[in-house]
């Protein structure tokens, strides 16, 4: 770590990922401040620098890092933090500690779990380390962390498995991997056992549309054109089995021929110029949540489109993310979004 960084750091001040300890005579409070960046998105403590950001640095002796790492061993689970000394003047240092995100969640410091809240370190309420406590479980035994039995790397649609690794590069969000082996790809994204088997959710991502429909069936779409406001009427009914790549095409391709285009004219421009009723971005946003967002663990879900005269509907299974867009087409006002969640009921209403 270079000399400028600590300065850096010490000018942007203190926030959730950075604290401030003139000293590791502070060490303990220090601890409940690692505790709670591990709760969290992980950060540094920086010992040597003053609250205000002045970089003073401190005199480091034999027990100095020793007593340090003894502190911050009483966290639990055990962690293993990156501890840095950078001398910032001659006989003075600054102590670094970097921690990242913790994986196994919720963590304690002597038994009492913390977590920051803007730059501040607070005791964790019960009812919170409860809810980390059993998404860490839930985590653990997900129905999309099982394994597909009877599905083998053959079994998916490896042109698009290369086509995602490859959009996620071009998209600066993965590095390129060397390589377009489905099998090393699946790897690299955790979506294999450490057994070598498929887990489901590169099943649901990528297995071929013909066998799940048959042993996926919740891997389906239902699209539906409305006459009116109401379900009373259809003008069009359909529905489709695929991975998620190919739902998320499906949906935005029947949303492209279902919904209407604007047009208008613009002064100087001899041409009408059409327009998308609703932004083709958004509508492929709410169609991507709903695949993410949904609980495949229910084999009789699905993912549903509904146009009607008045409004979007996109709802999904389980926990429902439901979308519904409604749009005054007399006065062709500004879009107007509402989530519904409850289960596939509309139970709580969020407008803006």
């Amino acid at each position: 770590m270079i000399h400028e960084k600590i300065y850096e750091w010490a000018r942007a001040g203190e926030s959730e990922q950075m604290e401030f300890k003139a000293t590791t005579g502070k060490r303990r409070e220090a601890a409940q401040t690692l505790c709670a960046m591990l709760n969290r998105h992980g950060g540094h403590v920086l010992f040597g620098v003053e609250d205000g950001g002045r970089v003073v640095g401190q005199q480091i002796g034999s027990d100095t890092l020793q007593d340090l790492h003894h502190e911050l061993g009483k966290i639990e689970p055990p962690v293993y933090p990156s501890v840095s000394k950078i001398e910032v003047r001659p006989d003075r240092s600054v102590v670094v500690v970097s921690i990242p995100g913790g994986t196994s969640k919720p963590y304690s410091y002597r038994g009492i779990p913390y977590q920051r809240v803007g730059d501040a370190t607070v005791k964790m309420s019960g009812e919170e380390y409860q809810r980390i406590l059993v998404e860490r479980l839930h985590a653990q035994t997900r129905w999309e962390n099982q394994p597909a039995d009877g599905w083998s790397v053959a079994d998916l649609d490896h042109g698009q498995v290369v086509l995602t690794v490859e959009e996620a590069i071009r998209r600066g969000r993965m590095e390129d991997p060397g390589t377009r082996s489905s099998l090393e790809l699946l790897r690299g994204l955790n979506l294999l056992l450490n057994d070598g088997s498929l887990t489901r959710a590169a099943v649901v991502l990528f297995g071929s549309s013909a066998r799940l429909e048959v042993e996926f069936g919740q891997c389906m779409l239902r699209v539906a054109r409305f006459r009116g406001t109401t379900r009373a009427e259809f003008l069009d009914n359909r529905q489709f089995h695929g991975h998620a790549f190919e739902l998320l095409r499906l949906g935005s391709s029947f949303l492209r021929e279902n919904l209407p285009v604007a047009g208008r004219i613009l002064p100087g421009v001899f041409a009408r110029v059409d327009e998308p009723l609703y932004p083709s971005e958004a509508l492929r946003e709410a169609i991507a949540n709903a695949i993410c967002h949904r609980d495949y663990g229910i084999g009789g879900g699905s993912l549903a489109i509904g146009v009607y005269d008045d409004r979007l509907e996109i709802t999904s299974s389980g926990d429902d993310d439901v979308r519904r867009v409604r749009r005054d087409l007399a006065q062709l006002r500004a879009l107007d979004l509402a989530v519904t969640t409850g289960h596939g009921r509309g139970a709580r209403w969020w407008k803006r």
